[in-house]
Order: structure tokens, then C-alpha cells, then sequence
């Protein structure tokens, strides 16, 4: 019997303190290489975009992928890659912890539309919108 799924999330995380350091001529780089992690993890990526202090990836997770061990082996595995290739300069390191939520079409194009969405709009508004739409409890202390 096959198994047939379609587990697809959106993972959001940042540069730690949210230092703007992933300069735009470079993420193409750090973009290739995430979907070479995922790839590895049998993951699917639909899309990968974010801004100098962030970035978003939808992906659909295999089911025998457990999704902390994941964002953690993406963070880690593409911190070691920008650090060893010098992508980044001002690049420390990522944040502690992430965001994930699911609904694939709409998130497509949300992630497709950031440098345009975030002409108005900060990372931090940016999350508390997509918690309080989402329903997802939260602390504003770890907001920063």
C-alpha cells in the first residue's frame, strides 16, 4: 500500500536580532542551498523568498520528516553555508525558533510577493499579523 500525502507548511524565521544582513545579491546562493537540505529530506520546495532580515519557504514535509528537526537541520546546515562561503558578512546567525503555517496556493503567492510586501510593512507586523490570523498564541516579549 502507498502512502499519499500533502503536508505543506510555510516556515518563517530571521536573522538573529533581526540584523538585515542577507543582502539581496547573495540569498539566490542561500536559496539553492536550503532546497538542496530539503531536497535531501525528501521535501518538496514550492517557493523560498524573504528580505534582507528573513525568510519564508513552502515546502511540503515528508511524513517521516519530524518538522523541529527540520527547521533545525535547515538553520544549521545553512548557517555553516554562509559563514564557510562568506555570503553574508553581517550574518550571526538565525533566531531562535520559527514560525510555520499551512495553506499552499495563498502562501505561494504571499512568499512570491515580499520585497513588494514589505515596502510597508516590518517583519515584526508582518508576524503579529500572520499569528493573530492564524490564531497562534503569543508572548510579545519573544517578538523583539
Amino acid at each position: 500500500m502507498s502512502t499519499y500525502t500533502q503536508i505543506l507548511y510555510q516556515f518563517v524565521f530571521s536573522t538573529k536580532n533581526r540584523i538585515p544582513s542577507l543582502i539581496e545579491l547573495n540569498r539566490t546562493e542561500l536559496y539553492k542551498y536550503i532546497r538542496g537540505v530539503l531536497n535531501q529530506k525528501k521535501c518538496h520546495l514550492y517557493r523560498i523568498g524573504g528580505v534582507s532580515d528573513h525568510v519564508h519557504i513552502v515546502t511540503h514535509v515528508h511524513p517521516t520528516v519530524a518538522l523541529a528537526n527540520l527547521i533545525k537541520d535547515i538553520k544549521l546546515a545553512s548557517s555553516g553555508f554562509i559563514k564557510g562561503n562568506g555570503l553574508f558578512p553581517e550574518f550571526e546567525a538565525w533566531q531562535d525558533g520559527y514560525g510555520s503555517i499551512n495553506e499552499k496556493d495563498r502562501l505561494i503567492e504571499y512568499v512570491r510577493n515580499q520585497e513588494e510586501h514589505h515596502a510597508t510593512k516590518t517583519y515584526r507586523e508582518e508576524l503579529i499579523e500572520l499569528l493573530h490570523e492564524h490564531h497562534i498564541d503569543f508572548d510579545d516579549k519573544y517578538l523583539m
